[in-house]
């Protein structure tokens, strides 16, 4: 099996793009010397500064200005002042986009899965394309459009006409 991490140019590129095409890649975590490699099932797309759900829809604050950055860089945060979430930067030239890691092959919510594979803060703004404790694989799994549902995306009734946008992606096999 031929795999490979993915590169800057992969994520470097249009966020809905990117957010379909994360599907049946595999986040790979480091944790005490032992690695952990997950199918990657479920995804979301949050689109810049005019998308409404988006943490971008307020400008370059503290906690999102690393949307503006590199791509490929992890966007870590905290919601309900419990769970983490973990997002992958996306877009070029300093636009905003990044997707959130919704599930991954048996755990299934962005919170649960970064409980269980122990990413917190200390994770925003790691490069996962240079990564040594977190980066994402090709393993060469095709997908093709008719394994892919695309539904609205969750918790975001507050985003007008922007809640109703099919960019969760979710992988059916």
């Amino acid at each position: 099996m031929k795999k490979y991490r993915l590169s800057r140019t992969f994520f470097a590129r249009p966020t809905l793009l990117v957010a379909k095409e994360l599907l049946g890649k595999f986040l790979v975590r480091k944790i005490d010397n032992k690695k952990v490699a997950v199918m990657i099932t479920e995804v979301e797309a949050y689109c810049g500064e005019r998308d409404l759900a988006s943490h971008a829809r307020f400008g370059p604050t503290p906690r999102s200005k690393i949307m503006w950055g590199l791509a490929g860089r992890a966007y870590v945060y905290m919601i309900y002042g419990m769970y983490f979430c973990l997002n992958v930067v996306t877009e070029k030239n300093r636009k905003a986009g990044a997707v959130l890691i919704r599930g991954v092959q048996g755990v299934n919510g962005p919170g649960k899965l970064c409980r269980k594979f122990k990413i917190d803060k200390k994770f925003n703004g790691e490069d996962v394309v240079k990564s040594k404790k977190l980066w994402i694989e090709d393993r060469g799994l095709k997908i093709g459009p008719g394994q892919i549902k695309r539904l609205p995306r969750v918790g975001i009734d507050y985003a007008g006409k922007y809640k109703d946008k099919l960019w969760r992606f979710v992988l059916s096999r």
